[in-house]
């Protein structure tokens, strides 16, 4: 017998859970689905800027403002922005005013999943497809979700949080995640050096000819740091990542001419390089309204990381989602119209803005030009030497 669950979310990120977590205090209970064994199956990445407008007013719907603000990271808000020789070129300290202040995602995440009932998410669940049920030519609203291990569930409003690659969004778009010119290789450092020093205490980015290195410093005090190159997308493969020494040699490769301490933060890390591409969907993506369906997140508007926009904005399409269904009771359609008329606009202009950011830092004189957005573009503070 198929099981139904009146609404259905899939994924558990970050967007996904402020959306149960919302409905969860407004007494509507949810079903959230995700292809991890377990809570603890991956690591969930590095540090996050929370934004004030976004992402912690997703926090303050879901009830959960106070207990984010004690996993602030302190010193978090510092930026440096450091030439290709070293030369740090700016560096604003943490101004303690908490507008983007910094905290471990897994920490994030884990707030959100211990905030919810026990059951709510139902690990190990790939799910492989949906389609709509019902006669009319897009259903009624009603969708059957088919998972990888043979089973099927039904549900009454269906919403896509499962990112990129997203196997809800093809209900409502044929849009796929294009390839934006630009890779990423991560790495970590964990004993102290003059790479980590020369990151500073918060986040860090060096630019110069297309090429680039942004940092963050966590809240374990370690580094975590994204080489990124504009490079042709068949790049990464060409690196055989199995072998560490052999990819910090050929990453290094095409940053001879930058300052050691620059280099340290790939040939010094410790453990394995991952190699990302990075994704986008072009900026407006939307769809026409689908009975019983949507989505939030990448799902509905991956961009480029170059804004810090994505997890801010997943959390604040899950929690005016939401809200929107607690404020439309017996009427999903006239809820997810609500949500959708939020969502476009606001998705639009944070994929607009890492867009141009994106072309910003690494066309032409891109530190210039982004040393110019922060600050005094003559400011010299500080050698790496």
């Amino acid at each position: 017998m198929t099981t139904h669950h009146p609404i259905a979310i899939i994924g558990a990120g970050l967007g996904g859970l402020t959306l149960a977590r919302v409905l969860h205090t407004r007494g509507i209970p949810a079903a959230v689905f995700d292809l991890d064994a377990s809570r603890d199956a991956r690591t969930q990445g590095g540090m996050l800027d929370i934004h004030h407008d976004t992402g912690q007013q997703a926090l303050r719907a879901a009830g959960l403002h106070h207990e984010f603000a004690a996993l602030v990271h302190p010193g978090g808000q510092a930026m440096r922005l450091v030439a290709a020789d070293g030369t740090v070129r700016l560096d604003e300290p943490d101004d303690g005013t908490g507008g983007r202040p910094e905290v471990d995602r897994g920490q994030l995440r884990d707030l959100l999943l211990d905030a919810l009932p026990a059951g709510t998410v139902h690990w190990g669940s790939k799910v492989l497809g949906a389609r709509p049920l019902g006669s009319r030519p897009l259903g009624d609203g009603r969708h059957e979700i088919a998972f990888a291990d043979g089973t099927t569930r039904t549900t009454d409003l269906l919403v896509g949080a499962d990112g990129a690659w997203s196997r809800i969004r093809p209900l409502l778009s044929a849009e796929l995640p294009a390839y934006t010119g630009i890779s990423f290789v991560e790495t970590d450092l964990r004993r102290p050096g003059a790479a980590t020093a020369l990151v500073g205490d918060g986040f860090f980015i060096a630019l110069a000819a297309g090429r680039g290195i942004l940092a963050h410093r966590e809240s374990d005090g370690s580094v975590h740091a994204y080489t990124a190159l504009t490079a042709d997308q068949d790049w990464l493969g060409s690196i055989d990542f199995a072998d560490t020494a052999g990819a910090k040699a050929a990453v290094l490769a095409h940053f001879e001419d930058w300052h050691p301490a620059l280099r340290a933060l790939v040939g010094e890390a410790e453990g394995a390089l991952t190699p990302r591409h990075i994704f986008a969907l072009p900026v407006g993506h939307r769809w026409p309204r689908v009975p019983g369906v949507t989505l939030l997140g990448d799902a509905a508007h991956l961009m480029s990381p170059f804004a810090g926009e994505g997890a801010n904005l997943a959390m604040i399409d899950g929690a005016d989602l939401g809200r929107a269904i607690a404020d439309h009771p017996g009427d999903p359609e006239a809820a997810l119209a609500a949500y959708e008329a939020l969502l476009f606009p606001r998705a639009e202009a944070g994929a607009a803005e890492s867009a141009a950011n994106t072309a910003l830092m690494f066309g032409p004189d891109g530190l210039e030009r982004l040393a110019a957005q922060f600050g005094d573009p003559a400011q010299f503070a500080t050698s790496a030497e």
